[in-house]
């Protein structure tokens, strides 16, 4: 066994009894390689990477690569989900190297380090106009060895580009955020991509791009533009019929493999359904029981959204949950070696369950004998319920019943299979991003068990990822847990909900943890969570959240920020193994920690009064506007904050008996631009609420652009007082 044996990554395990002699990311696997005067090999991954298992299986379990990788080489293997920030570095090498990048990602560099070559995937033999693993190894072995000048010359100017690309997004002079023309822009440019026929943005391979959808159903919200809100709809409905999502199972995959949707890459991941689930939520909100037409075929999207957003966390809570309410963080796309094999089907397989009901349910999920991927069957949907039911004589609510009672039957089958890998890491930032989407379809479908799934998961990450300056860990604001698990209180008062005297005790500074294998967060960390303690306070209306989210935001302010350009580093400041401190801008598979600090901002300067917080959102927004219209499919987040600057937020404050009730109503419908806060009692302590009295039936206070409206009591009253300036009306066909 080599050093990983001593590692809790899953995938660090998976490398643990290879020959090679590999090392975690640690001080001693540079000590060594700096003594020796060795290259470093980094290999980069995660436990349910494909062509890293493949790689593993073709060269790194081989005793005779191995071997030669011992002799020339430091070898590190690196979860990128642990250690997003190496990841970035050297992603950004290769991608500058090769024009392209992915994993398993394979880096070789000085003992300090430094990049002077990287790839991904190499054969054990020659192929695919690659050269064999064994090929690259001697040969950059030999560079190393009589030319190294050549070697460590390359180094210094690859880190020289990825440290100036970090801020070529960035505007020094910027410009207005709030230019009404931007989003006309960025809408052009994104129907540009749009793919008219199967949903999404562009050809194969096709990923959910969650967050374009976002910003066509808000940009629907503000402009009433119809194609993008039919654009939405449609990608959305196209998703969850095809085979990217598990049919009988829930939950989406990865990403497809081809342009319809139909070829999943199999592994499932936390963000990807924490993300879409949040998107449905707002598709939910926006249709409301509406009937639209898609393409010829009637469909009643609004029963479609809610079922997939059921399904979906009814597979999150039953099979990447664990008992304390922690998200597990992905499962394999292979089973016994082979990719997708847990998830397909034979005709004959499921005519034996079936019996008689499986004529109707190959039709239906598009079986045939010869199957639509590899001789068998990835189940999917050719047709809506309400089109397949009135050409095959039965209602919607008969197929809906005969279905759901078939893929019942065969999801207890396919239970009896080997189960796909699973990765049960418990990532801080990928959990907070699950929070935000059962809170959001706690919001929308109005289902306790997700508002009690979130405030679990929010105690869980208190629990076990939020530290203190004396080593104690956090339960909530003011309170902690011990190491021995004992819960105490923090000595002296815990700040209100306000900004608090300087003469107010303040309990340590909250520091969080990436995962239980990393001591230290990075940006998404605090950012997703403290995006999580906000949604969770406007679903419970329980202070704490917020004084946790002020607490933690001044953390970042402190920790995090860059003071020549006012965007935020990736990496604390405190964080010394790393070659350089990155600034993560792009809205890649989930949301950049800036976009997503943008957010926070303008949330948390209206909800705790901090007027500086929303001034530094809009100079971050103003710094990218630039890159916002020209690349609007890798900045979708910052796009949906701009937003926000051209719409002001409603600023909504319910006070009364029944205030959590009507408050809760409100976000029944669709607001993208508010925040909301509710008391039974007035609650001078809390900005919002401040100076608003309450009645027995509650009081709804909404205020813009620091004026406020006169408040009103009933549901109707509020939203005509909040749609009388934005352009609300479905144009898009009905039927």
């Amino acid at each position: 066994m080599n050093h990983l044996q001593h590692e809790s990554s899953p995938y660090l395990l998976q490398h643990a009894h290879n020959p090679v002699n590999w090392y975690a990311w640690k001080p001693e696997a540079f000590e060594r390689a700096r003594a020796e005067q060795k290259p470093i090999l980094v290999s980069i991954g995660y436990s349910t990477c494909h062509w890293c298992h493949v790689m593993e299986r073709e060269s790194f379990e081989d005793e005779v690569v191995a071997a030669l990788m011992n002799k020339y080489f430091i070898n590190i293997k690196v979860d990128r989900e642990e250690r997003p920030d190496v990841d970035a570095i050297y992603m950004e090498a290769c991608q500058l190297l090769t024009g392209g990048g992915g994993w398993p990602l394979n880096c070789f560099l000085t003992p300090e380090g430094k990049p002077f070559y990287a790839g991904t995937y190499f054969p054990p033999r020659p192929a695919f106009n690659r050269p064999s693993w064994m090929q690259l190894l001697e040969h950059l072995a030999n560079i190393w060895e009589t030319q190294r000048e050549t070697a460590t010359g390359q180094a210094d100017k690859l880190l020289a580009n990825i440290q100036r690309n970090d801020s070529i997004f960035i505007q020094s002079n910027p410009s207005n955020p709030s230019n009404p023309s931007n989003p006309t822009a960025i809408f052009t440019k994104l129907r540009g991509q749009f793919d008219p026929a199967e949903g999404g943005f562009g050809g194969a391979p096709k990923f959910p791009s969650t967050m374009a959808l976002q910003w066509l159903l808000q940009w629907h919200y503000y402009s009433g533009n119809p194609e993008a809100l039919e654009h939405a709809l449609f990608s959305l409905d196209k998703m969850a019929r095809g085979g990217i999502y598990d049919q009988i199972g829930g939950g989406f995959a990865r990403y497809a493999t081809d342009r319809e949707w139909l070829i999943p890459h199999f592994e499932k991941m936390l963000y990807d359904n924490a993300l879409l689930v949040s998107v449905l939520s707002e598709a939910h909100k926006t249709v409301n029981g509406t009937r639209f037409t898609v393409n010829g075929e009637r469909s009643i999207v609004h029963d479609q959204h809610s079922t997939i957003i059921e399904q979906t966390l009814a597979y999150i809570a039953r099979e990447m949950t664990n008992a304390e309410g922690g998200f597990y963080s992905a499962q394999d796309a292979d089973s016994e070696g082979v990719e997708g094999k847990f998830y397909v089907w034979e005709k004959s397989e499921i005519e034996e369950i079936l019996g008689e009901e499986a004529l109707l349910f190959c039709e239906f999920y598009g079986v045939t004998e010869a199957g639509n991927w590899e001789e068998k069957n990835i189940l999917w949907r050719p047709h809506t319920y309400e089109f397949f039911a009135d050409n095959h004589g039965v209602t919607v609510e008969e197929l809906q019943t005969r279905l759901k009672a078939s893929a019942e039957r065969l999801l207890q089958v396919r239970n009896g299979r080997i189960w796909p890998g699973l990765d049960d890491k418990i990532l801080l930032d990928w959990n907070s991003l699950m929070v935000s989407a059962y809170a959001a379809a706690f919001t929308a479908l109005g289902h306790e068990e997700y508002r009690q799934a979130a405030i679990k998961n929010l105690d869980y990450l208190q629990k076990n990822f939020l530290v203190t300056g004396d080593g104690g860990r956090y339960t909530e604001y003011g309170t902690r847990y011990t190491e021995d698990g004992t819960r105490e209180t923090v000595p002296g008062e815990p700040p209100s909900v306000h900004r608090a005297p300087s003469t107010v005790h303040r309990p340590p500074s909250p520091v969080l943890r990436h995962s239980a294998s990393q001591s230290v967060a990075f940006l998404d960390d605090y950012a997703f969570f403290i995006a999580a303690l906000v949604d969770v306070y406007q679903i419970t209306f329980e202070p704490k959240y917020l004084q946790l989210a002020g607490a933690c935001t001044d953390y970042v302010m402190e920790h995090f920020q860059d003071p020549e350009s006012g965007m935020f580093f990736f990496t604390d400041i405190n964080q010394t193994d790393i070659l350089f401190r990155k600034k993560d801008l792009y809205d890649n598979a989930t949301p950049s920690g800036n976009s997503t600090m943008v957010h926070n901002l303008q949330r948390l300067g209206i909800l705790l009064d901090r007027p500086e917080w929303r001034e530094t959102a809009s100079n971050m927004l103003a710094a990218m506007l630039d890159t916002l219209n020209k690349y609007p499919l890798s900045f979708q987040r910052w796009s949906t904050a701009l937003f926000n600057e051209m719409y002001p937020m409603h600023e909504i404050a319910v006070v009364g008996e029944n205030a959590f009730e009507k408050a809760l109503e409100i976000q029944r419908g669709f607001l993208p631009n508010k925040v909301i806060a509710a008391s039974r009692q007035p609650a001078d302590s809390h900005p919002l609420l401040a100076g608003k009295p309450g009645t027995e039936d509650a009081l709804i206070y909404v205020c813009r652009n620091f004026a406020c409206q006169r408040p009103v009591s009933t549901l109707e009253e509020f939203w005509a007082l909040v749609n009388s300036g934005e352009a609300l009306t479905f144009t898009i066909s009905k039927s």
